[in-house]
């Protein structure tokens, strides 16, 4: 989004991408698709396959929805954004909080991510406009993360890209978002080597190759993505709370079940947490404390030390395909999910770039 603004002329701004200049951007970000897995599937989407790449990217950590989407719609890092997972502790409250989901009403998303958008600084140079699903136009992350300029809403598919067109014959000079989020909830469901899946997948190249041919002159489309996903088989579903001891010293779990965030109570030694989760479930794993993971680099090369509390103090991402739950916190229905992401693997980590 950054880039994309930059190459309409948005000062203060940096192209890094290095996006040739035009009058109009379409960003579309295809919730879930990895470059790995497109790259597997390439023959059902001919429109993806044929268009310019400009190579893989990296996916924000933990690759997970709300993180990537808050890089996407503000341009910085997690450790700036503070929007570090799926699920996420809120140190006022000492409460885990859904990034996703209903958030309490104790929290303010424009305070809890206080930082200007991408669309909050581009639209006094251009017209800004959000084509999503009309439940997204309201919600906590859209307000954290995504807010500035107009939102318009259509449902389906081919309404969304009948909606963007629209909008885009106005002439206007204007930077699009474009969500689609199908592939996702389909993969979490079915995994990403369903049919299913690829009967998605195919829609939406079709979808895409409707957009690109009747675009309007010098009107530019990029497509890239949150992060990719691996299917995990049931016998690889794994509930924590279940194990004796494994939870011991931990007050709260957090994060998704491939980058579980362990919050330790205020004695516990969280590396002794670090050698008990690693002895557990051993090479399916890597397992590290915040503090390292903030040293390495995962959240950016300047965290804010106050957005951090949020994190956890103790990680473990899955290294195999595997998933790890606390049902004592959330329940058994996870359990049935198929596809997943959170962590660094490739299939996890790597997202296209395309453009049109």
């Amino acid at each position: 989004m950054s880039s994309a603004a930059a190459a309409l002329g948005v000062p203060d701004l940096t192209n890094s991408l290095g996006l040739p200049k035009a009058q109009r951007y379409v960003v579309v970000l295809v919730d879930g698709l990895g470059s790995r897995l497109l790259s597997e599937y390439a023959s059902y989407a001919p429109t993806l396959r044929k268009a310019q790449s400009l190579g893989e990217l990296d996916a924000a950590f933990p690759t997970t929805t709300s993180v990537s989407l808050s890089s996407l719609g503000t341009g910085l890092t997690p450790g700036q954004h503070g929007m570090l997972g799926y699920d996420v502790l809120d140190p006022a409250q000492d409460r885990v909080v859904n990034m996703l989901g209903q958030w309490s009403p104790q929290i303010d998303p424009e305070s809890w991510q206080p930082h200007r958008t991408v669309f909050n600084r581009a639209e006094d140079t251009v017209d800004t406009v959000t084509i999503s699903k009309p439940r997204f136009e309201n919600s906590e992350l859209t307000r954290a993360s995504l807010r500035g300029g107009r939102f318009k809403s259509a449902d389906g598919v081919f309404a969304r890209t009948a909606a963007a067109l629209e909008e885009l014959r106005e002439g206007k000079r204007a930077l699009m978002y474009f969500y689609w989020d199908e592939l996702d909830k389909i993969g979490h469901s079915k995994g990403w080597r369903s049919d299913t899946w690829l009967q998605a997948l195919e829609e939406l190249d079709s979808a895409i190759k409707r957009l690109v041919q009747k675009l309007p002159a010098n009107t530019r489309v990029i497509l890239t993505a949150d992060h990719g996903m691996v299917d995990v088989a049931p016998e690889h579903r794994y509930d924590a709370s279940a194990v004796p001891g494994l939870l011991d010293g931990v007050r709260h779990t957090a994060g998704e079940p491939r980058a579980v965030q362990l919050h330790m109570e205020a004695d516990t030694d969280p590396e002794k947490v670090v050698t008990r989760w690693q002895d557990h479930f051993g090479d399916d794993v890597w397992v590290a404390t915040r503090d390292e993971l903030a040293s390495g680099g995962y959240f950016g090369s300047d965290p804010n030390q106050a957005v951090l509390e949020r994190a956890g103090d103790v990680w473990v991402l899955g290294k195999e395909p595997v998933a790890i739950y606390d049902v004592s916190r959330q329940g058994a229905k996870p359990l049935n999910m198929v596809g997943q992401h959170g962590s660094l693997t490739d299939a996890e980590r790597l997202i296209p770039a395309l453009l049109w």
